[in-house]
């Protein structure tokens, strides 16, 4: 049995999730990334395969608040990606974890999010 990295067992338990877990227009799919430097996430709309919202740490609006892929910066995208949710009428969200384990920074995403009005 070969031996399977970190990435290769998120990988393996995103792709199970996103079986299960799907975008709407009604309730689009809030995805998210964490990389070792960046914080990614994206509201997207799977049955037309187009992206409403996205909020990136490599932004250029985001340059001065040098953002770090920690709780603290995901609690800044979560607040950050909720506002333009709003502006664009979404409310409603369908919250992939992209196989990562809901903790942490995860859930300081989520929690701001929720705490800025998305409803999961």
């Amino acid at each position: 049995m070969p031996i399977l990295t970190k990435k290769a067992i998120r990988n393996r338990v995103h792709t199970r999730l996103r079986r299960k877990v799907t975008g709407t227009t009604e309730r689009p799919r809030l995805s998210i990334n964490f990389t070792g430097r960046h914080i990614t996430a994206q509201i997207i709309n799977d049955e037309e395969g187009k992206t409403l919202v996205s909020v990136h740490t490599t932004e250029k609006s985001l340059d001065s608040a040098a953002l770090k892929p920690n709780a603290k910066g995901a609690d800044h995208v979560g607040k950050l990606v909720a506002e333009r949710a709003k502006e664009k009428q979404i409310a409603k969200v369908v919250f992939d974890r992209g196989g990562f384990r809901y903790h942490g920074k995860v859930k300081a995403l989520a929690d701001a999010a929720r705490a800025a009005g998305l409803e999961f």
